[in-house]
């Protein structure tokens, strides 16, 4: 259900000009380096390659409005894709309403010309008459482009202004958070030139057809060719719900090459998340981002969670945000040397910024962004309902140390679990005695039970009771 509704305010609908060949975004409250603005401006000057950039922003716009689990109601009130601007690039940024694909166009300096790229994070109108003209546009002129009202609009504007209420889903705001972290345990798995790009992904079936839930589970790339396979082997690249590559077909006749990023998998693995990127002329960049399952979301993911149990999270995180500003990549170990703290705890407090969507994560770059997402989220604890019921075990002193990394955890329900390596057990090898863990066996992070004792041991393997105060509400047995 939707937990808030979220009002976007444009000084006038987004439009292209075609007696002037202007593209004009139109903004919607954003954050910038000097605080909130109604209606910021970020960019007035020319898209080198229009064609190319226009299809590719299509795309975003494309999954803002698709719900793949369920394409009946794909089109129905969607968010606006979010515009990031810092460093001379921009990048625009949607989720899918099924909380299972990502979509971010990189435009890189190399993409833009005549104009300085301003700072901040905003919404941008794309509106259904402003995608059929930039689905008509033709020809190589250059494509002027302005992101965000000129000041004669706003004072002008009157009657023209364009509000827009949409819900925004709790399940929509962790799934963004889940999918960053996601993305930032990948590594380039297999490259590969236009033409196989072409030939590969014209073959897959196309969102709403009635073969859609077919097709590989995975694929690998072999002497230079994308095969699907049934099952993992090392080196392939999960391929779950291949209709949900549609927004690809977009860019198709503009790809320079096809780039997968994905984590490391076995023989045994189970179905991971993905990154398919196209690369474009003057280096734009295409990605979209792939949950595990068509029918599963990122929102419950949980892999924020490991690093949202730290003692010193919330002040590293603290202390982490008043050192970005609009970076278009972030170097970890350099703001780790400038922050004075080590490279994970750097990277763990990166995680609880990425929960307020205070950066992102490109893969191709193998760095995080600054940006901030034009929302309100509340505390992690909010949207990561595990942690909460974690830390309440512990404010009601629910763990108990066995020896020899084994430990009791009694929910405050009286529910009591065993759990297997604290402190000194590296993340992810854990296990619990719980059905969530039985079901799950931690691909889906850890239970609130695992959770209770990494909080508990605060890195010493022995309970030192809460490190947090917590909602001493009763906790459940997940």
């Amino acid at each position: 259900m939707p937990a808030a509704t979220t009002t976007y305010t444009y000084c006038a609908p987004s439009a292209f000009d075609a007696a002037v060949h202007v593209l004009a975004l139109q903004t919607s409250g954003g954050r910038t380096p000097d605080g909130d603005a109604a209606n910021p401006r970020f960019f007035d000057g020319f898209l080198t390659e229009p064609e190319a950039s226009a299809a590719a922003l299509l795309a975003v716009a494309d999954v803002a409005a698709a719900r793949y689990y369920d394409p009946r109601l794909s089109g129905a009130a969607s968010l606006d894709p979010v515009v990031t601007a810092g460093g001379g690039w921009l990048r625009f940024e949607s989720f899918s309403g099924c909380c299972g694909v990502h979509a971010r166009l990189d435009v890189p300096p190399a993409g833009l010309d005549g104009g300085e790229v301003g700072r901040g994070t905003t919404n941008v109108d794309v509106n259904l008459p402003l995608r059929d003209a930039l689905g008509r546009l033709t020809g190589r002129e250059p494509l002027g482009l302005t992101v965000g009202p000129d000041e004669l609009a706003v004072r002008t504007s009157g009657g023209r202004i364009v509000e827009k209420k949409v819900p925004l889903p709790d399940r929509w705001i962790r799934g963004f958070a889940e999918t960053q972290i996601i993305a930032s345990r990948f590594d380039l798995r297999v490259e590969l030139p236009a033409a196989e790009a072409l030939r590969f992904l014209r073959t897959l079936p196309r969102a709403g057809s009635g073969n859609a839930s077919r097709g590989a589970e995975w694929v690998v790339a072999q002497h230079g060719r994308l095969r699907s396979t049934s099952r993992p082997v090392p080196g392939a690249v999960c391929l779950p719900g291949p209709q949900r590559l549609t927004a690809l077909r977009r860019v198709l006749r503009h790809a320079r090459g096809l780039r997968l990023y994905g984590p490391p998998v076995t023989t045994r693995s189970a179905m991971q998340a993905a990154a398919w990127e196209i690369s474009l002329p003057a280096g734009l960049r295409l990605t979209l981002t792939l949950s595990p399952e068509t029918g599963r979301g990122f929102s419950g993911e949980g892999t924020v969670l490991d690093d949202l149990a730290g003692p010193d999270v919330e002040a590293d995180a603290e202390l982490l945000s008043v050192l970005l500003a609009w970076d278009c990549r972030i170097d970890t170990a350099e703001l780790a040397d400038e922050a004075g703290l080590t490279v994970e705890r750097t990277r763990a407090a990166l995680t609880r910024l990425g929960v307020d969507g205070r950066v992102g994560y490109d893969p191709a770059a193998a760095a995080y962004f600054h940006r901030e997402l034009p929302f309100v989220s509340g505390r992690a604890e909010d949207h990561n309902p595990r942690l909460l019921t974690a830390r309440a075990i512990v404010a009601a002193g629910g763990v108990r140390s066995l020896g020899q990394g084994l430990a009791e955890v009694t929910t405050t329900d009286g529910r009591t679990h065993r759990v297997r390596g604290n402190a000194g057990t590296p993340r992810g090898t854990s296990a619990c005695t719980c059905q969530w863990w039985a079901e799950h066996k931690g691909r889906r992070g850890p239970c609130s039970h695992v959770l209770a004792v990494r909080i508990a041991t605060n890195g010493t393997g022995t309970p030192t009771g809460a490190t947090t105060p917590g909602n001493t509400a009763a906790a459940q047995g997940r």
